[in-house]
């Protein structure tokens, strides 16, 4: 299950991120979202974990938990949508 988690402290690394989510299962993969000229975070990762109920229960318990005094935003993640503006030609 791939899951969102918004509202990150900026200093905080995909390993810390790992380490966090393995408390409530096995994770499969941390995708820290990036400025791609910066390379600072922008704040929010997608995390997936192999089994369901574990990611259910993280996103259960981390909901509105804090990380160096950020609230912290953690749900199921949705598809990414196209977006149509630049689908469209002109």
């Amino acid at each position: 299950m791939n899951i969102y988690v918004g509202n990150l402290p900026y200093n905080v690394t995909e390993d810390e991120l790992q380490e966090r989510f393995a408390e409530y299962g096995e994770v499969s993969n941390v995708n820290m979202i990036t400025d791609k000229l910066t390379g600072q975070s922008k704040g929010f990762a997608f995390v997936e974990m192999t089994k369901q109920v574990d990611a259910e229960e993280a996103i259960k318990v981390l909901n509105g938990s804090t990380l160096n005094n950020r609230e912290l935003k953690v749900n199921q993640a949705r598809p990414k949508e196209k977006n149509s503006y630049r689908s469209k030609r002109y």
